[in-house]
């Protein structure tokens, strides 16, 4: 956001009246200059504080190359039927399937990578890979053993030996402060090319993409930074070198980069990995809702009496926001151009917290676990009311939204 300084006042001397009557800027007149008055006119000038974008003034890509660059890994992952000659010599997409990214997290050996970087499949049908290996910017290929997957985040945190190696673990940052426009780095393996480096900016922020198991994966970072095939898993960092993301999606017409790539953000990996160490699996609480974010212009055609929250579209039978009582729309709206279910109950806030994004609902169930209670401000039939919910343990795949 622009920060505009107070109007500053400039005073300019000008021409008085009469005809070449001047005035000059020190004060005093030119010799047989009318002694007419002089007049000061007050020149009001907007001045602009120019923007400050964290890390965007020198930004060294090559010394964040160089302090990051150690710490990623290239992730080779072998599955039944595949094996590893045809991962590293084959040629066409077939060679690229079990070949990833990952980064150092600790001196222990512990390497965070995409979920489907390790496994395949979807939902209850995801299987992990026969053998996985890290290959090491320095030559060092070793096995690792995947400690544990989290289809919901598309994180995985998988463990080598330390024994011999030069392990180089990556900052973890903060991706609450990331801003549009700040300058960041990808490095990986795209297309089996190890340690390469893309740079670009942040292009948007709470982005949704999908995970493994079709659950919206919410505050997703968004990059321009080229990011490709093999470059899942790789970090996403900022112009100090910490990790804001991995590198996860793109989206693309040809299958190649096209400068829309997506990051899952270091805090949703920061609470992934912390529960994959401690158990091997994370556990996500689960409202059983599918909602729609609500705007000024859908509030007044459904003459709602809030203009921000989650309109309810969907409430999944014998879940838990259906054990409680919230209710679903109805009757089908047509608004622009889009459908609503309109006539449910509208979520304006989880227990105190308004909800103003799209994201905001499931990011504040995403900080909870299974079995936590919580108190849902909603709007029904015009009116503001309380309601309880004891949340649920997310399923293994999306049938029922948040």
């Amino acid at each position: 956001m622009r920060r505009f300084t107070p109007l500053l006042l400039a005073a300019a001397a000008v021409a008085g009246c009469g005809g070449g009557n001047n005035t000059l800027a020190g004060g005093g007149s030119k010799p047989g200059a009318s002694d007419a008055p002089t007049r000061t006119v007050v020149e009001q000038v907007q001045v602009i504080k120019p923007i400050t974008v964290p890390g965007a003034r020198g930004f060294n890509p090559a010394g964040v190359y160089q302090r990051v660059a150690p710490g990623v890994v290239t992730v080779i992952s072998v599955f039944p039927g595949s094996s590893l000659t045809q991962l590293l010599g084959g040629s066409g997409s077939g060679s690229q399937e079990g070949l990833g990214s990952g980064f150092v997290v600790d001196m222990k050996g512990d390497i965070a990578t995409n979920a489907h970087v390790v496994t395949t499949g979807t939902g209850a049908g995801l299987k992990r890979a026969r053998s996985v290996f890290v290959q090491f910017g320095d030559g060092n290929q070793v096995p690792a053993q995947i400690r544990g997957a989290d289809p919901n985040s598309d994180v995985a945190l998988i463990h080598v030996a330390p024994t011999g190696l030069q392990l180089r673990p990556l900052v973890l940052g903060d991706s609450k402060t990331a801003v549009v426009g700040e300058p960041v780095a990808a490095i990986g393996s795209p297309f089996g090319e190890p340690q390469s480096l893309s740079v670009g900016v942040v292009s948007g922020l709470n982005r949704s993409i999908d995970s493994l198991n079709k659950f919206a994966i919410s505050d997703a970072i968004q990059t321009d930074a080229a990011i490709n095939h093999g470059n899942s898993g790789g970090p996403l960092v900022d112009a100090q070198g910490r990790v804001l993301g991995i590198n996860s999606q793109i989206q693309s017409t040809g299958g190649g980069g096209e400068g829309v790539g997506f990051a899952v953000p270091v805090d949703a990996v920061k609470t992934s990995i912390a529960q994959l160490s401690m158990k091997g699996h994370v556990d996500y609480a689960w409202l059983g809702v599918t909602t729609v974010s609500l705007y000024p212009q859908l509030a007044r055609r459904l003459g709602l009496p809030t203009t921000h929250g989650a309109l309810v579209q969907a409430v999944t039978k014998g879940g838990p926001s259906d054990a409680a009582g919230l209710r679903q729309g109805t009757k089908d709206l047509q608004f622009e151009v889009q459908t609503y279910k309109a006539g449910g109950d509208v979520i304006t806030s989880v227990d105190g917290h308004e909800l103003g994004q799209h994201s905001d609902l499931s990011t504040l169930i995403a900080g909870k676990q299974p079995g936590d209670s919580v108190t849902l401000r909603i709007y029904r039939d015009g009116k503001p009311q309380n309601l309880t919910v004891k949340l649920g343990a997310r399923p293994d795949s999306s049938g029922g939204g948040k």
